[in-house]
């Protein structure tokens, strides 16, 4: 009967996701009344649920609130496949890691910033039956939302697109021009980058974080290598189906290099992720901190 109810028709289902930060000093209820705190911990929260549910797609940020001693999200699924994995993602430990990973290199936090989760449905504790994916889903299926998204969060979402678009490009100057960009350098949000070849570290960065867009960015890397071009992509989705999508991801940037070899640089795959509207994962492959 679970199954009939999460495959059949269009899926939706809520949970709300409880954060504590575990180390002492650093409260993340009193960041989040902070109007810089606040936007900061929405962002290392956006970044955490596209890292975990395999994308920007298929779920929502509906309320971010005061449920002290814990900070309460609460999330809106539209799609079972996202939930499934944001469940599988949260049930190994990975939600956890990406908080921490995030907040360290968004926010003034020691290295070995840790938080405590707690993940309901209704009244349902979900922490209590993570080895049981389908009782876990059913729970969220039966939990719909009784709200719209906050106003609060409309305002937070809208911040975060300004931010990813940067500054409004200023009119040029008869007496200031603009340098010439270095041959191994290359610009990203108006900051210059220094060019390199891929390393093992960005092929792990990009498959943990890329989730359900990887062919998006295949098909932009395609444009500019004959090894990615055709039904190439169809054919790693088809091939690695089953090793799931870290794998296809994986398989996706090392043909990449095998193909291109020295020309696989960090500038293209950049290139390609904006061209996907992954300027997130962008960001976060360059550690780049964000300018209030």
């Amino acid at each position: 009967m679970a199954d009939k109810t999460v495959d059949g028709g269009a899926w939706t289902g809520c949970a709300v996701m409880f954060l504590q930060s575990l180390v002492p000093g650093v409260d993340l209820l009193t960041l989040y009344k902070d109007q810089q705190g606040k936007f900061i911990i929405f962002k290392v929260i956006k970044l955490t649920l596209g890292d975990s549910a395999g994308g920007l797609g298929g779920y929502e940020i509906l309320k971010v609130h005061d449920a002290e001693p814990f900070l309460g999200v609460e999330v809106k699924f539209v799609d079972v496949a996202a939930c499934q994995q944001f469940l599988e993602s949260y049930s190994s430990g990975a939600v956890r890691q990406s908080l921490s990973q995030h907040a360290c290199r968004l926010l003034a936090v020691p290295q070995d910033f840790t938080v405590e989760t707690q993940l309901k449905a209704g009244t349902q504790n979900l922490d209590l039956c993570l080895d049981q994916l389908t009782v876990c889903l059913q729970h969220i299926h039966l939990s719909q939302p009784g709200r719209l998204r906050d106003e609060e969060i409309e305002r937070l979402e809208q911040q975060l697109q300004n931010q990813a678009l940067g500054p409004a490009p200023q009119p040029p100057t008869v007496t200031q021009e603009e340098s010439p960009l270095p041959s191994n350098c290359f610009k990203f949000q108006n900051r210059v980058f220094e060019d390199r070849m891929l390393t093992p570290a960005d092929v792990q960065s990009f498959s943990n974080g890329v989730g359900r867009q990887w062919k998006h960015v295949g098909r932009a890397l395609g444009k500019s290598c004959r090894a990615l071009k055709g039904p190439a992509i169809d054919n790693l989705a088809y091939e690695y189906e089953r090793e799931g999508l870290y794998e296809q991801a994986y398989q996706l940037l090392s043909r990449f290099i095998q193909a291109e070899g020295r020309a696989a640089k960090l500038s293209r795959l950049v290139r390609a992720l904006e061209d996907s509207k992954l300027t997130s994962l962008a960001e976060n492959m360059l550690d780049m901190h964000p300018r209030e």
